[in-house]
């Protein structure tokens, strides 16, 4: 399972986000810098509002949602990269995560203590990534040397990789983090061999009081951190109140209902981060549904009908045959799935497919 890493500067709501996220109490959430030492690790449901009506099409008896996996790493600092705050351990437990999620305080408040004493997005945000960046440069320098021998020896891979590592270190060098940096397909594949940390793709998330939620949009803080993620990063903001979900969570969802209408809201930035993190890692949903379970299951982008077979099962990849498959929004709009047969719009497929995100999908298979 892919993992997405939660990062930022200590005291911005990490610990409470993630508690929210994983509906427990696992990650310490206090007033001080760093009370988490050790990354917490939970498995997080993706919402998908698809999923119930699908399952009232066959009348199942459960439904399963896709999930993803979230870390609660413990607050970076200025110097990180040199070990300051046991940034060595800390830049070490993102090296493992796939994605960041980097959260933003966009709130005032005299009671919680921020770091540096005082609250700027942008320098939080410029902060976190100079560490990443620091530390890629110490690794890439580390790296050239060896590269250099193994290409005067011959070696292609190690000659492409050289090229591409001697094409990132100026960039690094500006302070720009190695995910702006265009580079053609077959160098993003090189380039993760590499294990930069400034190039794995991130999210901003903007965190905000519980008071400033529903008027988000006009909150100076989110506008710059929005703008900033764009110009700097290419990157999205999600907007959430860390305090409202960790009261959410203690919330069933009649109550947390009326709880997000009573702050002139309708859905939960949780929700919304969750959602945005699974396609950062690259990845989609398709479909299976009968009358014992709706299940959505979880692929990567691009993947074929045999590799989405595989995910239930190696024997389903192994012996592929065919993939019967209807989109979703086609099988609603019909209402079964023998109404979309009568209208053509239940295809079969062969192993050349490239399935779609919202696929519903019945495999035929023999071992």
């Amino acid at each position: 399972m892919l993992r997405a890493g939660i990062v930022g500067l200590p005291n911005v709501g990490k610990s409470t986000l993630f508690n929210a996220l994983t509906r427990t109490r696992k990650a310490e959430s206090a007033n001080y810098p760093f009370c988490t030492i050790d990354p917490n690790v939970g498995v997080v449901t993706v919402p998908d509002a698809r999923l119930q009506p699908l399952s009232q099409i066959e009348q199942s008896a459960e439904i399963i949602p896709a999930a993803v996996e979230f870390v609660d790493i413990a607050g970076l600092v200025a110097g990180a990269s040199k070990g300051e705050g046991m940034g060595n351990q800390f830049l070490s437990h993102i090296r493992e995560v796939d994605a960041v999620v980097q959260v933003v305080r966009c709130f005032e408040d005299t009671e919680i203590h921020h770091v540096v004493g005082s609250v700027d997005p942008v320098r939080d945000i410029e902060t976190i990534t100079t560490e990443l960046i620091l530390a890629d440069l110490e690794s890439l320098r580390r790296q050239i040397p060896k590269l250099e021998k193994d290409s005067k020896r011959g070696d292609k891979e190690a000659s492409s990789k050289l090229a591409l590592a001697q094409k990132l270190e100026p960039h690094l060098d500006q302070g720009k983090p190695a995910i702006t940096l265009e580079l053609e397909e077959e160098e993003k594949l090189a380039a993760k061999s590499l294990f930069l940390l400034s190039g794995k793709p991130t999210i901003l998330a903007a965190n905000v009081k519980d008071s400033d939620l529903a008027e988000a949009d006009s909150n100076q803080y989110v506008e710059t951190v929005r703008a900033y993620g764009r110009e700097h990063h290419g990157c999205d903001t999600v907007v959430i109140s860390a305090q409202i979900e960790s009261e959410l969570a203690d919330l069933d969802e009649s109550d947390a209902k009326e709880f997000l209408a009573d702050l002139g809201i309708t859905e939960s930035g949780v929700g919304q981060l969750i959602q945005a993190a699974y396609h950062l890692l690259g990845l989609q949903t398709y479909f299976t549904c009968g009358p014992k379970e709706t299940r959505a299951w979880t692929i990567h982008i691009g993947q074929t009908a045999p590799q989405a077979a595989g995910v239930i099962h190696t024997d389903f990849e192994r012996g592929f045959i065919k993939a019967e498959t209807v989109g979703y929004e086609d099988l609603m709009a019909n209402g079964s799935i023998q109404a979309a047969k009568e209208k053509g719009l239940y295809r079969q497929e062969g192993k050349d497919y490239v399935v779609q995100d919202g696929d519903v999908i019945l495999f035929k298979f023999n071992v």
